[in-house]
């Protein structure tokens, strides 16, 4: 009988030297425990395709005026915050670039507590690296994730996000309603204690998501919307959007911790690219691509709504209350899929605005009897009930109305996020 040839000394000795770095690296890599895994704290929509006007005529649109996005950016550092919802005691974090950009050359990237401004809080400051290394590169239609970072982050913590770029960037991936203000300086200050800024922006720039290692029964609610649920009409740098104040209550306390990722995007439409790919085209990256997720909101529809009533719009863009509703149920469909649980939010109302018709009225209607009605959602949210006018149900309540009809104000905010069961996301 042959058995296997016995080791010698010397062969035993080769072998563990050989295994000494991975038995090394085992030792200080600080793997998650098994009662943990990654959980998104924080994360934005981005424009990952050319920004179009609803016209169906192909026109390039620059993000808004309003987050004084640069045109590139070369030997400078960009400060982001990110007011993260889940608290865990690792991070990593994640940057994309568009699939029409020119690749990303990342020098540096850190990230820190932020104390106020763009300053960070004292011993907080943590570099991050890629595989190891420094610095990285983001190819066109690319996403990078980090290699995990021991920090202790508190739930309802604002991050500071800080990345280096060496060489000139071209017009930057972005996230237009940021609703924080950003700091851009010149050199690598990634790891500066404080910074006074050249520029600023209120756009995010390349950054995507921030991961937290959490407990087990932890998970993340993904609210998926357009510029209402981007928090376009509440106060800047103030974390007054309904997401931000429904991340306040799930984390005040109860069993099953849970974050609130901001996946809105203003512009968006359900069906049809407007300002970034449709709502559709982007569900794997902005709600799929998130880790931790059991539940997702939507809130979507009243742009595909009112966009065709703008003058020059191609006929093929007008839609039907049944168009819509086949959107929302292509939705709930690919979220029941990966187990993921949908609420649904009635879409709210818009009259005074420019783009406002009785035939839109109409469908806005019939879309919400079937939200309410229709049985198709694991839960309903009725945003519409809770901010229209009673004496006027097609206009917002005059003390939501910042001015344009649309987007509710700090109050409005309030109001929605009040009428949300925060319960019915720890099951």
């Amino acid at each position: 009988m042959i058995g296997r040839p016995k080791r010698t000394a010397a062969a035993v000795l080769l072998v563990v030297l050989l295994n000494v770095p991975a038995a090394l690296r085992a030792q200080t890599a600080s793997p998650a425990r098994s009662s943990e895994h990654w959980v998104t704290t924080w994360a934005t929509a981005q424009q990952l395709a050319p920004t179009r006007l609803p016209f169906g005529r192909g026109e390039l649109v620059q993000p808004p005026p309003a987050a004084r996005v640069p045109a590139t950016l070369k030997d400078q550092t960009v400060r982001m915050i990110a007011h993260a919802s889940l608290g865990g005691r690792r991070v990593r974090v994640s940057l994309a670039n568009a699939l029409e950009k020119p690749t990303l050359r990342v020098g540096a990237a850190h990230i820190a507590l932020r104390a106020t401004g763009a300053a960070i809080v004292p011993g907080s400051d943590r570099a991050l690296t890629f595989g190891g290394r420094p610095s990285t590169v983001v190819h066109p239609g690319a996403m990078v994730v980090s290699d995990p970072v021991d920090l202790t982050v508190p739930a309802l913590t604002d991050l500071a996000v800080s990345v280096y770029l060496p060489e000139a960037t071209g017009l930057p991936t972005v996230h237009p309603d940021g609703m924080h203000t950003a700091y851009i300086t010149s050199g690598n200050t990634t790891g500066s204690a404080s910074l006074t800024a050249d520029a600023t922006t209120t756009a995010y720039l390349w950054l995507a998501s921030v991961d937290v290692l959490a407990p087990a029964e932890a998970g993340a609610v993904v609210v998926f919307g357009d510029s209402i649920t981007d928090g376009v009409g509440a106060t800047p740098d103030s974390d007054r959007a309904w997401p931000s104040l429904l991340a306040a209550t799930l984390a005040a306390g109860g069993s099953g911790a849970r974050s609130v990722v901001n996946a809105g995007l203003s512009g968006n439409r359900l069906l049809r690219p407007g300002f970034g790919v449709s709502a559709l085209a982007r569900f794997d990256r902005d709600v799929l691509g998130q880790a931790g997720v059991r539940w997702m909101t939507v809130l979507l529809g009243i742009n595909d709504i009112t966009f065709p009533a703008v003058p020059g719009i191609a006929p093929d863009e007008t839609v039907t209350a049944d168009d819509l509703i086949w959107g929302l149920q292509q939705i709930i469909e690919r979220a029941h899929r990966h187990g993921i649980k949908v609420a649904g939010a009635t879409i709210m109302p818009v009259e005074g605005v420019n783009t406002y018709t009785d035939a839109g009225e109409r469908i806005r209607q019939d879309v919400n009897k079937w939200i309410r009605t229709g049985k198709a959602y694991d839960a309903v949210i009725d945003f519409d009930a809770a901010v229209r006018d009673s004496a006027h149900p097609g206009k917002l309540r005059a003390d939501f109305d910042p001015g344009d009809h649309v987007h509710p104000n700090d109050a409005g905010n309030r109001a929605m996020a009040a009428a949300i069961d925060a319960s019915i996301f720890r099951r």
